[in-house]
């Protein structure tokens, strides 16, 4: 609270304010006096507590509103409790005297009612303290309820409560009294005063045993009779009573002797007679039901036995899961009795209301309070059920005895006891999934033969039910679907005599198929060949037989309407048939159908209709499943039957009056099916097809005289046209509850029943359709065509319509009236909402449309009211006129300033705020304030709550739709609002909810003003008094709004919410019985933690573990409360939200132990044991027997979680995986880790790799496929990671190693043979990561993981028996390519480790480990890895490259398509091309690389190709072997299809990869290429295509320019070097052939082989050296961009190159060095000015550049060497112009040298200058002034006083060659030079003294120099004579040094004779700059 409260009341602050801000201001303080008392000292309570209670006294006086008299009372018992309680007693008598008062002001009623408030807390708080006066209190208010009216009725029953609750066992003498009134509140016509009663009564039975014992009858019957229309809230309340009641009756008479009378009934067979008496006679007296039965009706109400209903399932939840598997026989037989007695199923529509409070019942109960194993037996439970059942009929069918001959009321009751056992036990084996396989296999259960057996039953609704029960197994359990397929069929052909057996198995068959859609795996092809086959034979033969006619014709329609749900892979395979079909159903033209109508009788008719309506509902699912089929071509086709159809309808009124009621039903139906259909085309299909005369029946339809008399089900056809936002104005029935299952049969016409229609079987949808009677689907259907269809029609036909159903409307009244209403607006409706601007018509269609609207404002049902509102918005909408739009505000306007009655008023108040909902919103200032005017005065007009609630709503919208234009108006709404919330009595929660959403639209209107200072902070405290308010309402739907704003205002406003009071209310309503606050609060927590995750978790640690659970366990915080809340939740929102909120609280946290402790309790939370592992037949079960099988008990907080929930767990770890990754690298690394652990309290996950194996290992060996999955994921994902972490405390290890057994047995159920295929497919992927990952060092521990895949691919190589086939043949693609990758992955590793070992010098970037463990010589690493896998390479190779061509063909564009072969590929079908697509596009790569390096590896040398060692055959297709008619392919043709296989395949994907392609492929694409070009055949082949060369230059340099990774530019680089080496050796062949040609005559005149020819010119696009030059350029500039002019100085001056870049540079520039040698000369000549450019350019922007680039600087010097030395330069053709070019060069390079180079760089550009004067010869080099700049950087660099400068420039490579060659270059003479060189040579030199101690850059100077200078002197003796002559210090300094090595070399050969024969080996180092 913004304003500042202490602990009295700040009363000069209240005088100041306004009368109307007082009420807040009270309420605000009183808020915070509640959280106050309980933090003060008691000293200062007592020293405030007169005035405190002075002053609350005057609030108590002050008539206080509702939510502020529950506070002021709560307040005051507060302070009593906490404070002096001594005068309560005064203050118990002061209330009692208010209550006795006669005061009839409006002021009165508030302070009475205020005053019983506070009598009820005040006891509540002070409990026996009170007890002297409680006589008279109790006496007072009970004398009080005679008078008081509801306000008072139910505040009194409410403070009774709370009395009863405070004096516990001490008012028991008051009981009886308290019973007398709170039976009578209990029937009150006020229904806020029966749900009060109720729970004064839930109060009143802790204590008042005779509840239920003695009254149990007599309080049952009167529960009944309050169900007695009833609201949602009071069944809701007196079902948790009556249901509590009858627990208690059950446990005090469970153990105790049968009462009296009573002869061996047990309790719970008393119970559920007591309920069962209110279900089937409801709460009546004696009179009534016996006139009832005498008459044959019923009359109880659908309230009764919904409220009964709820009760049964409070009475079995209240007793808990462990009660229901214990007693669930008996439980289930009692239902059945209920569900098959003859007074609750007098009725179609009782029958179907009965079965679904049954199903209700069960699924209540089985559904959330038991776990898997318990589920699993109560499966079993009613499986017997359902065969006893079966077996009964069958025998009494049987009997020839017709005395003993079973009824048909027998044969109904069945059929009741079996749908609902056959729905409940489809739904139990849905939701268990895959764990239900046991249930198939019990031969003591024998659940399909059971349900199987069903199929037969004489009643088709129980057939339907056994179908549905045999599709919820297929979805469960895919591998069923082929054998039930099979079975099914199989019967349906050998009892297609029967009708039962036609119609049952055909059914089965239906539901069958179209359960595929749910199950990805699919069905093989051929099924649906069979199935159509049985189709067309049943309708062939349906006339045969007239007794099974109709049966026939509608299994044959309903397995076409299933085959077509497959999808279009496989209905465009049938479509040609299908159409055959279609076209043979209807009549052939309209004259053979006028021919129809003049013969045949009822029955042909009968059959005739549903054949054809069996053809219609077939064309919508090729509509709805197949819709990319329907091509304008299949429409045209379809037209002709569609004509016919429609023709049809129009006769229908014909045939009814000749066949009556017989052909009534079927004509329905027909007409549903063609309203259907026509709804699904476009209407401009078919528009000349449809006569105008079906229109008008269309429009009879809606509102003729015919359907007056139908029932309206407006539940079913309005809401999907209303507003989603205005449905709660309707009421609690079309919320979504717990109970919406059971809630929306209360006001729904007819039964919804399977039976209404079998069709619905091939639905989409996991729940049990449950379609509408065809009269009520029907006119939805109208309604939906009529908006398809009108504006289609003539305009003049338009308005026609249009004023007929304004006519038609007000000539009728009362219900009659009410129907067409409903009708004819919901189809205007339809219109309106399908229709775009513009596109109504003519102005004369706006008056009769909104005459129908507005007529349709006054209703008296809301649903049409919300309609109309609706319906006017998008009338507005549609007309798109502002003026239209004014008129209508206007209309609505002076509406209500005339109408006086509440439905008007409530109509057009809602209209005023929806119509511009749709027109982007009020723009106008002057409008807005007068609708504010308006619906301010409406809102507040309390003598009808419905205006209020409809005005507020409006209003709420109102706000919405001004957007910013309403803040001015923000506080007198907020005013009025909170004005509402303070006062509004809580019997109207409707007018609290609509309050709610304008403070919330309030809240969003401000938005982020809320959190700044320019908003007055009075409104800011006005949202949270109004939350406040709502939070203490006691309807769920208000709290869940409070909770709503309170979110919305923490999203704009956050430090203004306190977390410390919202996150316990959160927490508090976690669990409740109401799903509406469920989703509120989980929702406000979603949001919550995505950015205050830790502070939510602390505020609900404390609360957390006091919530109610179901086990009652105490729960780890609040995350284990959202895992127990996600098991038990069935609403899709509400657990993604839970999901969300989990994972964003994973992400938050910092406590990664605590939450692998909490993910390995929920999944170690099973009743049953996890599946383990079977028996090896080798028994090789030293190691795998499982060290981590999960155990049954269940230790930690959780019981029993599904596998949904476990499987969401396992996705948790793998999350905490990969948000580990990018956090701290000691997660991954034991020894940071442990060393981390020591000196802080942090926690890493690396410590925890047991539990993550122990985690992965349970959700892998599961029963349930996809927690399997996802184990087998986790398990992949931890050896991703964990793979290469070593062990510390066994070096050579990794940590992973340990649990090598646990992996095995992990992987090998995955194996099996009744394995699915992804399962398979997935493990696959498991065991090539374990295998690639190198962690198991030892070939035999190897070896079993070895043979899972070894297994798998037998089974590739043997095929699969087509009869056998299980799946869908993509499936089997699937599994086959997971293989084939797997296997790919395992060689391309055993490949590389084996290189790595023949390699020793890069064993350094191997594995980890590579010694075997035991020392035992097996081998080991990649050398024994090879070893395995090349026994299955042979195979392996074909399979491969098969795939690989399945691949290619698959890929082709659409307009090669015609290539794929008819027949399929090697591992695909024809049928399942499109399927196939994504299995291969996620294994080629890995396949790819894998060839290439067999291919590498064999050397393209082909062995015998054919299989004949093999045992099985190699593939279904061979690849390569055989050509076309001509016979056998020569290997150099197979060779070459292979080589362009593998490029045209690489090519394709390189020149286009897609941005979501992993880089993994495109390395294993350039890897591939590596690998070809690596052996001498294919690259000769490359090298003599320059055109193909050049397109992979193209692509490579396109991938250069995209990729960004180093590894792929690098392996770029490479591959281009391979391919200037191919060019190369291609071009070094054609000049070694014209040598030998011409006889090498003369070798320096080469033949001009190479690009550029004799001009020398570079054709771009078709010049492999430019497209190399491109790529070579593309990565100099990118990482030398100074190279560049156009960049040059653009580059930051301070970059360095990283180790990738230097090795991409160097690459670069090494096949920059090659380009000359595959150039013509004049070619070469074209090029070289680029090379030297960048070679030089290279060099120069290194030498800027600080240490570290050794490795390009070398690489850059070797390329000039090259360059300088290449053949080109001797060239007759090029010499000259080469020798310019080097010369200018060599200018470049002196001009590189400066001063200010530091020591470092002097050394490359010296060494580059020392190769240019060794390479390029004399004739580059003697030029002037080159000569000249090379003595000056020489001269420069000697006097360097870095001794390794001068060390390099003495001692650079080969230096005395150079020397040698320096002097002769230079100087013919010499002479000039050797007296230059030689006074530098000697002071090199050392003495004896300093040659001992100096380093050995200095001693290698000295021993060159000394070198030189004794190769020097006899060479020039007179120069040397006179140097030594003149220069006495040159003379001794050498005298000195010849001395020393003198000495030195004495020193050795003395060492060398001590020594012996034994010589001391010497390494010569030497630096290799080149």
């Amino acid at each position: 609270m913004e304003r500042s409260h202490g602990l009295l009341l700040n009363e000069e602050a209240l005088g100041q304010i306004g009368e109307h801000q007082r009420a807040e201001f009270v309420f605000e303080w009183l808020t915070h006096l509640k959280k106050l008392l309980p933090t003060v000292d008691r000293v200062d309570i007592r020293q405030n507590q007169r005035r405190l209670i002075d002053q609350l006294s005057a609030v108590l006086i002050g008539s206080p509103g509702p939510p502020t008299r529950w506070l002021l009372a709560h307040c005051l018992a507060l302070l009593y409790r906490l404070g002096d309680p001594i005068p309560s007693s005064l203050m118990v008598e002061r209330c009692n005297d208010i209550i006795r008062s006669k005061d009839d002001s409006p002021s009165g009623l508030p302070t009475r009612l205020a005053a019983v408030a506070c009598l009820g807390s005040l006891y509540e708080q002070l409990g026996r303290m009170l007890v002297g006066s409680f006589k008279d209190t109790l006496v007072n208010l009970l004398k009080a309820m005679k008078s008081a009216e509801s306000q008072g009725r139910y505040e009194i029953m409410l403070s009774i409560e709370k009395i009863l609750r405070g004096l516990g066992v001490s008012a028991v003498s008051s009981h009886r009294d308290v019973y007398k009134v709170a039976r009578a509140c209990l029937t009150d016509r006020s229904m806020a005063v029966r749900c009060a009663a109720a729970k004064c009564l839930l109060e009143l039975q802790r204590e008042a045993v005779f509840l239920w014992t003695s009254e149990l009858e007599n309080v049952a019957t009167l529960c009944f009779r309050a169900f007695e229309g009833s609201n949602y809230n009071v069944r809701v309340s007196v079902s948790k009573l009556l249901g509590t009641l009858v627990k208690e009756e059950n446990n005090h008479n469970d153990g105790a002797p049968p009462r009296q009378g009573v002869k061996g009934r047990s309790s719970l067979e008393e119970v559920m007679d007591l309920l069962s008496a209110g279900f089937l006679r409801g709460g009546g007296g004696f009179l009534r039901t016996s006139g009832d039965m005498l008459k044959g009706t019923s009359s109880v109400s659908k309230d009764i036995r919904i409220g009964v209903t709820q009760a049964c399932v409070v009475f079995v939840s209240t007793l808990g899961g462990s009660w229901l598997e214990a007693n669930f026989p008996a439980f289930l037989s009692l239902l059945m009795e209920l569900a098959s007695h003859s007074r609750a199923t007098q009725t179609p529509v009782d029958a179907a209301v009965t079965r679904r409070c049954v199903s209700f019942i069960l699924r209540s109960t089985l559904g959330s309070l038991l776990g898997e194993k318990a589920q699993t037996n109560a499966a079993k439970q009613i499986c017997i059920v359902v065969a006893s059942q079966k077996r009964t009929i069958d025998a009494a069918l049987t009997d020839g005895n017709v005395e003993t001959r079973v009824s048909s009321a027998d044969i109904s009751a069945s059929q009741h006891v079996l749908v609902c056992c056959l729905l409940e036990l489809g739904a139990l084996v849905q939701g268990l999934g895959s764990t239900a396989a046991p249930l198939l296999t019990d031969t003591t259960t024998a659940l399909l033969d059971s349900v199987v057996s069903v199929l037969l039953h004489p009643v088709a609704s129980a057939r339907l039910a056994a179908a549905w029960c045999l599709r919820c197994v297929v979805m469960a359990m895919p591998s069923q679907c082929s054998p039930l397929l099979d079975r099914c069929a199989e019967r349906l052909v050998a009892l297609k005599s029967s009708p039962e057996a036609v119609a049952g198995y055909g059914a089965a068959v239906a539901a069958l198929v179209a359960a595929v859609q749910h199950c990805p795996l699919g069905i093989p092809h051929t099924k649906g060949k069979v199935v159509l086959g049985l189709a067309e034979d049943l309708l062939r033969s349906a006339s045969q037989n007239s007794r099974i006619s109709l049966q026939r014709t509608q299994a044959g329609w309903m397995l076409v309407s299933s085959l077509v749900t497959l999808g279009p892979a496989v209905v465009e395979h049938h479509l040609s048939r299908l159409l055959l079909l279609w076209r043979c159903v209807f009549a052939a033209s309209l004259r053979e159908q006028d021919m129809e109508l003049r013969r045949g009788d009822y029955f042909t008719w009968q059959v005739t209709l549903e054949g054809r309506a069996g053809a219609l509902c077939a064309m919508k699912n090729l509509l709805l499943h197949c819709r990319e089929l329907v091509t304008d071509d299949i429409i045209s086709r379809l037209l002709t039957p569609l004509a016919c159809a429609v023709t049809l309808l129009n006769k229908l009124p014909a045939l009814l009056r000749s066949y009556g009621s017989s052909v009534h039903c079927f004509s329905v139906v027909y007409r549903l099916r063609v309203y259907e259909l026509l709804s699904l085309l476009p209407p401009n299909t078919y528009q000349g097809s449809t006569p105008t005369l079906f229109f008008y029946l269309l429009v009879s339809d809606l509102s003729g005289q015919d359907n007056l008399n139908q029932p309206c089900s407006d539940l079913t056809l309005l809401p999907p046209l209303c507003h989603h936002d205005d449905l709660p104005l309707v009421g609690p029935a079309l919320h979504d509850t717990d109970h919406r299952y059971i809630e929306e049969q209360v006001s729904v016409v007819g039964g919804a029943s399977l039976d209404n229609d079998p069709f619905s079987l091939c639905d989409r949808g996991d729940d049990a359709p449950a379609p509408l009677p065809p009269h009520v689907a029907l006119t939805a259907a109208a309604t939906a065509l009529f908006g398809v269809l009108f504006p289609h029609i003539i305009s003049a036909q338009r308005v026609k319509i249009l004023e007929q159903f304004a006519e038609t409307v007000n000539q009728l009244k009362g219900q009659r009236q009410q129907t067409v209403q409903t009708h004819v607006c919901a189809a205007l409706c339809s219109l309106l909402k399908g229709s775009v601007r513009g596109s109504l018509g003519p102005e004369e269609l706006r008056p009769p449309a909104l005459s129908l609207l507005s007529g349709a404002l006054e209703s008296s049902s809301p649903l049409i009211r919300c309609l109309a509102a609706e319906g006017l918005a998008r009338l507005v909408q549609v007309v798109g006129d502002p003026g239209f739009t004014a008129s209508v505000s206007l209309l609505c306007f002076d509406r209500l300033k005339t109408a006086r009655d509440a439905a008007s008023r409530s109509g057009y108040a809602l209209a005023l705020g929806a119509l511009q909902r749709y027109t982007g919103g009020i723009s106008s200032p002057q409008h807005l304030s007068t609708c504010l005017r308006v619906l301010f005065t409406l809102s507040q007009d309390s003598t009808s709550p419905e205006v209020q609630t409809w005005s507020l709503h409006s209003l709420s919208l109102v706000v919405d739709l001004s957007g910013c234009l309403y803040r001015t108006h923000a506080e007198p709404s907020f005013s009025l609002v909170l004005r509402l919330l303070l006062s509004t009595p809580p019997a109207h929660p409707e007018v609290h909810h609509s309050l709610g959403r304008c403070l919330h639209g309030l809240i969003t209107c401000l938005g982020p003003d809320l959190q700044g200072t320019t908003l007055s902070p009075a409104l800011r405290s006005s949202c949270l008094v109004g939350c406040s308010v709502m939070q203490a309402g006691p309807d769920c739907l208000v709290q869940a709004r409070a909770i709503s704003c309170l979110q919305q205002l923490h999203m704009f406003s956050p430090p203004h919410v306190n977390l410390a009071s919202l996150v316990p209310a959160l927490c508090a309503n976690l669990c409740s019985s109401f799903l509406c606050l469920r989703r509120a609060v989980v929702a406000c927590l979603r949001q919550l933690v995505q950015r205050e995750a830790l502070e939510v978790s602390e505020h609900a640690v404390a609360l957390v573990k006091e919530l109610p659970r179901r086990d009652n366990t105490q729960l780890v915080g609040l995350e284990g409360a959202l895992f127990t809340l996600l098991d038990r939740e069935s609403d899709p929102g509400l657990r993604r939200d839970i999901q969300e909120t989990l994972v964003h609280m994973m992400a938050s946290s910092s406590k990664l132990g605590h939450w692998l402790k909490l993910c390995k309790d929920v999944l170690s939370a099973t009743t049953g044991g996890s599946r383990t592992s079977q028996e090896d037949d080798d028994g090789c079960r030293d190691d795998d027997s499982s060290a981590f099988r999960a155990h049954s008990e269940s230790s930690g907080p959780f019981t029993a979680l599904r596998w949904a929930t476990r499987r969401f767990t396992v996705e948790c770890v793998c999350r905490i995986i990969a948000q580990c990754e990018s956090a701290d690298p000691a997660h991954f690394d034991m020894v940071l880790a442990q060393e981390r652990r020591l000196l802080e309290s942090t926690d890493f996950l690396v410590l925890h790799l047991g539990d993550l194996v122990r985690m992965a290992f349970t959700a892998a060996t599961d029963h349930s496929d996809p927690l399997r999955l996802a184990g087998l994921q986790t398990l992949l994902v931890i050896i991703r990671r964990f793979s290469s972490i070593p062990e510390p405390e066994f070096p050579g290890h990794v940590i992973l190693e340990q649990y090598q057994a646990n992996v095995g047995a992990a992987l090998r159920p995955a194996f099996s043979p009744d394995a699915p295929p992804d399962v398979t497919a997935k493990a696959c992927q498991v065991c090539s990561a374990w295998i690639a990952s190198s962690v198991v060092s030892d070939l035999r521990d190897l070896r079993r993981v070895h043979q899972l895949l070894a297994s798998s691919l037998a089974k590739v190589q043997s095929g699969r028996d087509p009869s056998s086939q299980l799946y869908n043949e993509a499936a089997a693609t699937m599994e086959t390519l997971a293989v084939l990758k797997a296997w790919a992955e395992v060689y391309i590793v055993a490949v590389e480790s084996s290189r790595l070992k023949e390699s020793p010098d890069r064993s350094a970037d191997g594995s980890v480990s590579s010694s075997t463990n035991d020392g035992s010589g097996c081998e080991s690493g990649g050398a024994g890895l090879l070893k395995l896998v090349q026994s299955d390479l042979s195979t392996l190779s074909r399979l491969w490259l098969a795939a690989l061509q399945d691949y290619a063909l698959l890929t082709l564009p659409q307009e090669n398509t015609a290539q794929i072969p008819a027949s399929g590929g090697a591992f695909y079908t024809a049928e399942t091309v499109n399927q196939a697509r994504a299995h291969y596009s996620s294994c080629w790569a890995p396949v790819l690389q894998a060839s290439s390096l067999w291919l590498h590896s064999s050397g393209f040398l082909m062995a015998d190709d054919t299989p004949a060692t093999l045992s099985r055959p190699a593939t279904p297709t061979s690849m390569g072997h055989t050509g076309s008619v001509g016979g056998a392919k020569s290997p150099e043709d197979v060779n070459t299809d292979r080589l362009h296989l593998i490029l045209g395949i690489s090519v394709e994907f390189l020149c286009s990869p897609h941005s979501e392609d992993q880089m993994e492929n495109i390395t294993s694409c350039l890897r591939a290429l590596q690998a070809l070009l690596d052996v001498s055949w294919p690259r000769a082949k490359i090298g003599n295509d320059q055109a193909l060369s050049v397109e992979l230059l193209s692509v490579l340099h396109r991938l250069m320019v995209t990729r960004e990774s180093a590894s792929v530019q690098l392996a770029v680089l490479d591959l281009l070097q391979q391919i200037v080496t191919a060019a190369q050796e291609h071009v070094r062949e054609k000049r070694h052939s014209a040598e030998v040609d011409d006889g090498a005559a003369e070798k320096e005149t080469l033949p001009e082989f190479g690009e550029g020819r004799d001009t020398g010119g570079l054709i771009p696009g078709r010049s492999l050296v430019f497209g190399a030059l491109e790529l070579c350029l593309c990565v100099l500039v990118r990482k030398l961009p100074q190279l560049s002019p156009k960049l040059a100085g653009t580059s930051p001056t301070a970059w360095t190159l990283t180790d990738s870049d230097c090795r991409l540079v160097s690459s670069a520039v090494s096949v920059l060095s090659e380009l000359p040698s595959i150039c013509s000369p004049e070619g070469s000549v074209s090029i070289l000015p680029t090379v030297l450019y960048l070679l030089l350019g290279v060099l120069r922007e290194l030498v800027h550049q600080p240490m570290g680039l050794g490795l390009v600087v070398q690489a850059t010097l070797r390329a000039l060497k090259s360059v300088l030395t290449s053949p080109m330069s001797r060239q007759e053709k090029s010499r000259g112009a080469w020798k310019l070019l080097l010369r200018s060069a060599l200018n470049t390079l002196y001009s590189l040298f400066a001063p200010n180079l530091n020591h470092l760089k002097p050394i490359s550009l010296l060494t580059a200058l020392t190769v240019f004067l060794l390479s390029a010869g004399p004739d580059v080099c003697i030029m002037e002034p080159l000569h000249a700049l090379s003595l000056q950087r020489f001269t420069a660099s000697m006097e360097s006083k870095d001794p390794l400068v001068s060390t390099r420039t003495k001692l650079g490579p080969e230096g005395s060659q150079f020397n040698r060659t320096l002097t002769s270059c230079l100087c013919p003479s010499g002479s000039h030079l050797v007296s230059f060189l030689l006074p530098l040579l000697i002071s090199f030199l050392l003495d004896e003294n300093a040659l001992g101690s100096a380093p050995s850059a200095s001693r290698s100077l000295h021993e060159a120099a000394l070198k030189d200078l004794m190769r020097l002197g006899p060479q020039h003796p007179a120069v040397f004579r006179s140097l030594i002559s003149s220069s006495p210090h040159l003379k001794s300094r050498l005298e000195a040094a010849v001395r020393g090595n003198q000495q030195s070399l004495n020193a050795k050969a003395n060492g060398a004779k001590a020594s012996g024969a034994k010589s001391s080996p010497s390494i010569t180092l030497k630096t290799n700059f080149l």
